[in-house]
């Protein structure tokens, strides 16, 4: 199916991908709790290390541990609570900049809780500001990079769901279909071929854009009613769609392309298998400050061709884990013959 064209694509998207990540590298989301709980862990191991390389002897070990962190841990405390204060100011900053502003800012803190300390105790390993902020510096230069890395890991998941999507609608399968249904249209019901159309063109220029920043679920939704208004041209009454989405706040944010490779993926493994077709379920609700999005398909395990299914649940997952963290999660399962996805993730407005 894939030709000389693809690979080249393919090949121009990698390296665009690459520029992209380093142009558009952004700090971690300080408003995260999955973000701090791996700051913690990280500056807990590295005074561990530390302690392990300043002992001489293995009775040395806890109690400089134990000095060590009667420092640290202020300083880790002082530090996550400025920086969750700081971070709606800091996301508003050039990458660089903000990552500026950290490290002066950890300079600053660390060298105060050290002069403040001092006051009443005495320490060996740490026993003077400035070596106390060289060692905050090394040491937030670290948990960044950890960051760093660690967005370059999951950024190349939202180029890639861009060009499986794109390829998905250039195949044969959805194109020539789609095609064929708007030229049989056109002298019959021509309003409704128009219609088409401009879906299909609104569907393309979403696809083609951008996509890294988050989106209002509102915006996702008349997408994929655009994508499932296409689909209906050929399923006609074998695709049935229910929404319940009563309970949904339109003001929602989620990461684009989410919903409407889900629902692709029910309509191709779901519905079309099917001489009679299916329905398709959309829930979305809000509780306890997250929002949950379940889709629910017909399942039929002897037409199952769910490979492309599992990839595109892989890195819908790992576009999640990239905008938050341990905050957001996706389960799928099938059961009762439906096949259910449910996606949990903090629920964020603008």
């Amino acid at each position: 199916m894939f030709n000389n064209n693809t690979l080249t694509c393919n090949i121009h998207t990698h390296f665009n991908l690459e520029r992209a990540v380093r142009k558009n590298s952004r700090l971690p989301n300080l408003h995260n709790f999955g973000i701090h709980l791996r700051i913690l862990l990280i500056v807990n191991l590295l005074a561990v290390l530390a302690a392990m390389l300043l002992s001489k002897e293995i009775s040395e070990f806890f109690p400089l541990l134990a000095e060590l962190s009667a420092v640290i841990q202020p300083i880790i405390l002082m530090s996550m609570l400025s920086l969750y204060v700081l971070y709606p100011l800091l996301s508003k900053l050039n990458y660089w900049l903000g990552i500026l502003v950290i490290l002066l800012l950890e300079l600053v803190i660390s060298a105060t809780v050290v002069v403040f300390l001092t006051r009443y105790f005495s320490f060996e390993a740490v026993s003077s500001p400035i070596r106390a902020s060289v060692m905050a510096g090394v040491v937030t230069a670290i948990v960044l990079y950890y960051f760093y890395l660690q967005q370059r890991a999951y950024s190349p998941a939202i180029a890639e769901a861009r060009l499986q999507a794109l390829q998905a609608r250039i195949r044969p399968h959805f194109l020539f279909n789609s095609i064929n249904a708007v030229l049989s249209l056109i002298r019959s019901q021509p309003k409704r071929a128009e219609s088409a159309l401009e879906d299909m063109a609104d569907l393309f220029r979403v696809l083609m854009a951008e996509n890294r920043d988050l989106v209002p679920i509102s915006q996702e939704i008349a997408l994929c009613r655009q994508y499932l208004n296409i689909e209906s041209l050929r399923l006609e009454s074998r695709l049935n769609v229910t929404w319940q989405i009563d309970d949904m706040p339109p003001e929602a944010l989620i990461p684009p392309l989410i919903l409407q490779p889900l629902l692709e993926n029910a309509v191709y493994h779901g519905i079309e298998p099917m001489p009679e077709g299916g329905e398709i379920v959309v829930a979305i609700s809000t509780k306890h400050k997250e929002l949950h999005i379940n889709i629910s398909n017909p399942y039929a395990p002897e037409n199952d061709h769910h490979n492309g299914n599992k990839m595109a649940l892989k890195n819908i997952n790992e576009r999640l884990k990239l905008h938050f963290d341990l905050e957001a999660s996706l389960k799928s399962e099938a059961k009762n013959n439906r096949y259910n996805v449910h996606i949990r993730l903090p629920y964020e407005a603008k």
